[in-house]
């Protein structure tokens, strides 16, 4: 699989302050790349130096194998830019706003129609094209947003926040289009305080600190980086007996210990026994009044490396 974006020892400094880094990454053509980082850690600073509107102290990035430097014309008409604040014109109509930000790629004439309408209708707001973004909602501002980045059809597209301050329906919406994108071919980078979204639509995931990448793969990857183990926690009648051995010869069981009407099972993350346990209680005629299972998780993840939560 070529790589769409590649970053090579790239460092930027504030004075005497390091906000990125010798920071070295790759992403994968089809990729949904997630980028994680708690405020100060260097994350918007690499995004706006991938996006061309923040030159390096040191160190290079590469478009489809081009320098963006070097071929700067050619990064800017194949990148996406969708930032975190809106950038849109209260006082152009939703199809005048795509129509002015497609322009600025070259698009002219009948393509630049045609690809304005399209990227209304791929956002849900073809209805909207003669209507105002100031009697918008939150979700449909930022729906505008996104159709402004992506009329131009560019390869890579940069999600900064694209979900923030909006109802749980629009971010459900957005979060649909970014796999339609993806699944249409865009390799994206991804960013969001929402640990679960980055849950949810992640092919691969980066955290960030301190100017540096501290971690990066899947998250199941991540998640194995703290632990390889998961808990299962199950309610029970105190009076009920059970054979703890039968339980221990259950694949991947690690330990099992009893205390006030719960069973802590320690497993295996990878093994998946939960119905063999159950099965075995049952049968042993124990009656199970809860069940939880709890495994890493992300954002355990990222407190365990940071040290803090990724709202911080």
């Amino acid at each position: 699989m070529s790589h769409v974006l590649e970053i090579r020892n790239l460092t930027k400094k504030f004075g005497d302050f390091i906000a990125v880094d010798n920071m070295t990454l790759n992403v994968s053509e089809g990729e949904i790349f997630g980028f994680l980082g708690a405020n100060g850690a260097g994350k918007s600073t690499t995004i706006n130096m991938i996006a061309s509107l923040l030159r390096c102290t040191k160190g290079e990035i590469f478009l489809m194998g081009k320098n963006i430097v070097k071929e700067a014309k050619f990064a800017k008409m194949n990148t996406g830019i969708v930032p975190q604040e809106l950038a849109i014109y209260e006082d152009l109509t939703a199809y005048e706003n795509v129509s002015f930000f497609a322009g600025l790629y070259g698009l002219r004439g009948t393509l630049l129609r045609e690809r304005t309408e399209e990227a209304l209708e791929f956002v849900g707001l073809g209805d909207k094209s003669k209507s105002f973004p100031k009697n918008f909602s939150g979700g449909m501002k930022r729906r505008l947003n996104i159709a402004c980045a992506i009329a131009h059809r560019p390869k890579l597209i940069i999600m900064d926040e694209p979900t923030v301050g909006i109802d749980p329906q629009s971010r459900n919406y957005i979060l649909h289009s970014v796999r339609k994108l993806n699944e249409m071919g865009c390799t994206i980078i991804y960013t969001s305080h929402y640990m679960e979204e980055v849950e949810e639509i992640c092919t691969r995931i980066a955290i960030m600190d301190h100017g540096k990448i501290i971690a990066e793969g899947t998250k199941e990857q991540l998640e194995s980086t703290i632990t390889d183990s998961k808990e299962i926690w199950i309610g029970i009648k105190e009076d009920d007996s059970l054979s703890f051995d039968s339980l221990r010869a259950i694949q991947g069981v690690t330990s099992v210990r009893q205390e006030e009407g719960m069973i802590k099972i320690v497993s295996k993350a990878e093994v998946n026994n939960l119905n063999r346990i159950i099965q075995l209680l049952i049968k042993d005629q124990v009656e199970i009044r809860s069940v939880k299972e709890q495994a890493p998780n992300l954002e355990s993840v990222f407190l365990t490396l940071t040290g803090r939560n990724l709202r911080d």
